[in-house]
């Protein structure tokens, strides 16, 4: 049986760090997708590590597509092929009103 590979983008905090978490108890392995909180998602990946699961934190900004390339390139070569993605993080352009 071949073991599974998800990447969470926004996996470091909040609804994507319950959601990486899920998938790695689920017995995934899994990519933490982080633009600007390290610390959170290496937390992330510390805990699904601590249940015995496998993760990496990998730092992308969805908003790239170069890096978002990058973010697969670098999920296949430590896990293999990406069998599931879960668009978790958002892109957020506030402008005023007025």
């Amino acid at each position: 049986m071949t073991t599974r590979t998800a990447i969470v983008t926004g996996g470091g905090k909040g609804i994507g760090a319950a959601l990486a978490k899920r998938l790695a108890a689920d017995g995934l392995q899994t990519v933490v997708n982080y633009s600007s909180s390290a610390a959170e998602a290496e937390h992330v990946v510390a805990a699904i590590a601590a249940t015995g699961g496998h993760a990496k934190a990998i730092r992308a900004d969805v908003a790239d597509a170069a890096q978002m390339k990058s973010l697969f390139d670098e999920a296949e070569a430590a896990f293999g092929p990406v069998d599931v993605l879960v668009n978790n993080a958002g892109i957020l352009k506030t402008t005023l009103l007025a």
